[in-house]
């Protein structure tokens, strides 16, 4: 069966995945006398680097999600299709998926990266990731519902188990969700929960290099660790965790230290698909492409973002992992793509860093610019001027604005709630969890 699409005549070019690179790709190729279609499992863009946010009850979920189809309400050579594929038949160029065969004359690969647990089952069972809106919802109602059963618990350890976090990862999410989770503890929890006693909830870090941010400068790093431990974070440099059993996180010193919430931000590993030759994939599971993005033994597959290894003098092991280099991909793709269509010359790609930056807490941010470095309040302005203009949407974007300006005023955070909506007579954190466990 054939998914239903019309036949128009022009190239077919399918996109997998509306993440940063997919979606800049598909926005720049409704200009050109191409057919688009764009794939993916969501029927919204997920603004990534604010998931620890609703994690933390800081942004409702709609803030930093936009509708596809909104994205392209005046464009008629755009096709959104929201489902799953499952494999690609390069031979006669089509797409298997839950809705019938697509076919391409051109496909690109933008799936992202899913969490990496690095083989350790338990972790993947019992520790909570933070990669998509609904994961960063279930983080948020297990932490919360813990401390309602906090209330209830007569046992010390048991509560301190219940209130306690251990974070994995020490680059900007866990940074992030450490820092939130810190302010939370310290400003706004004993409000709510004036019965526990908050000097039970300790918030470990764990980061398996010498120092948190790797990737960020020396001086981001030791600010952003001082801003940590001023807050009350426990760093645990140099280490990592080896098991979680669902109440004891185990390191790989042996040490066991109760909490039944355990956040994994350590890593993240690029999806792939059926099909694809092998050979394609770099050992890091990454896609092997050329400067102009197209996929090790094929002409008309292309990776973007997260999927693709682009080596280069300066990136020898790619380009990192984030919204950037997805996007410029995007942008400089389909131009090539049309180039190629032309039968006329492409373009390398040359990644230009604009920099990084993480924000800590209130008025304590880091941030990394080619030619400046800079932290503390004004580098915290300049981080929420920076994701702010990001987000997809001027309704989103006073919203989200709303929400910060009403969190620095008033010390407190309105978004602190338990939400389990049932399906087919389960709660989709039940659903979550089990999928978690059939992985």
């Amino acid at each position: 069966m054939f998914a239903n699409l019309p036949e128009t005549g022009q190239k077919r070019i399918v996109i997998i995945g509306a993440g940063f690179g997919g979606l800049t790709l598909a926005q720049k190729l409704c200009k050109y006398d191409v057919q688009v279609v764009l794939v993916d499992k969501n029927n919204f863009h997920q603004f990534q680097p604010l998931f620890y946010q609703v994690a933390m009850a800081g942004l409702e979920p709609s803030s930093i999600a936009f509708p596809l189809r909104k994205i392209f309400h005046h464009q008629k050579n755009i096709h959104v299709r929201v489902t799953v594929v499952n494999s690609v038949d390069t031979q006669i160029k089509q797409l298997q998926t839950d809705i019938g065969v697509i076919n391409y004359d051109y496909l690109v690969l933008g799936m992202g990266a899913d969490t990496n647990y690095y083989g350790m089952d338990n972790i993947q069972k019992h520790a909570m990731p933070m990669k998509s809106v609904s994961e960063a919802i279930y983080l948020r109602n297990r932490v919360l519902q813990n401390f309602e059963d906090a209330l209830s618990e007569p046992d010390e350890v048991e509560q301190e188990g219940l209130m306690s976090v251990v974070v994995v990862g020490g680059g900007p999410t866990g940074v992030e969700v450490s820092g939130t989770l810190a302010e939370m503890r310290n400003i706004i929890l004993p409000k709510d929960y004036a019965e526990l006693d908050f000097n039970k909830m300790k918030i470990y870090l764990f980061q398996s290099s010498n120092g948190v941010l790797p990737g960020m400068s020396e001086q981001a790093a030791e600010k952003g660790a001082d801003y940590l431990e001023a807050l009350g974070v426990t760093l645990r440099l140099g280490e990592r965790i080896a098991d979680f059993d669902g109440k004891y996180a185990t390191t790989n010193k042996g040490e066991r230290i109760r909490t039944n919430n355990v956040v994994w931000a350590a890593g993240v590993k690029s999806n792939t698909i059926e099909g694809i030759d092998p050979e394609s994939y770099a050992r890091n599971g990454r896609m092997l492409v050329n400067e102009i993005s197209q996929v090790k033994g094929y002409e008309d597959i292309f990776a973007i973002g997260d999927q693709a290894m682009m080596i280069s003098e300066e990136y020898p092991h790619g380009h990192p992992q984030m919204a950037q280099p997805a996007i410029q991909q995007g942008k400089l793709l389909a131009q090539n793509i049309y180039q190629l269509i032309k039968g006329e010359k492409t373009t390398p790609f040359e990644y230009k860093d604009l920099g990084s930056m993480a924000t800590v807490g209130r008025n304590l941010a880091v941030v990394d610019l080619p030619y400046w470095r800079f932290q503390g309040g004004f580098a915290w302005l300049v981080w929420m001027f920076v994701h702010l203009m990001g987000i997809l949407g001027l309704k989103n974007k006073v919203m989200v604005f709303i929400n910060w300006l009403w969190n620095y005023i008033t010390y407190d955070q309105s978004l602190r709630l338990i939400i389990k909506p049932k399906l087919f007579g389960k709660t989709i954190e039940a659903n979550i969890y089990r999928s978690k466990v059939n992985k």
